[in-house]
């Protein structure tokens, strides 16, 4: 079955950052597990340290990974619940987020021991 996994960058409202993550991690990361395909989640916050200088764009990086033979599948039934209340979106999100899918090219490397 193909994989796929769906990059998600998003920053919270100012001053809203801890409503963000408590709604980001306890309730939209469960949501989006109900999506047909999506088997795991993970989220991730911005670094300190960095290859190049500031300004960043985003803050967070949620990636969902995808078993689907139609990601397409996922895409319209993400569309279909987001901003509904199968999948509400926190007031704390920032309107401004973007959201990748992307497959793979080759199989995962890992270093020789």
């Amino acid at each position: 079955m193909p994989k796929y996994n769906l990059l998600a960058l998003t920053n919270p409202i100012e001053g809203q950052e801890d409503a963000f993550n408590d709604w980001y991690t306890n309730v939209h990361l469960a949501d989006v597990l109900k999506l047909p395909g999506v088997v795991a989640a993970q989220r991730f916050v911005l670094s300190d340290k960095q290859h190049r200088a500031p300004p960043f764009d985003w803050k967070y990086l949620a990636v969902y990974e995808i078993d689907i033979d139609d990601v397409q599948t996922t895409l319209t039934a993400l569309k279909a619940a987001s901003g509904t209340p199968a999948m509400p979106l926190s007031p704390a999100l920032s309107p401004e987020r973007m959201v990748w899918i992307y497959s793979p090219i080759t199989g995962r490397v890992e270093k020789a021991e």
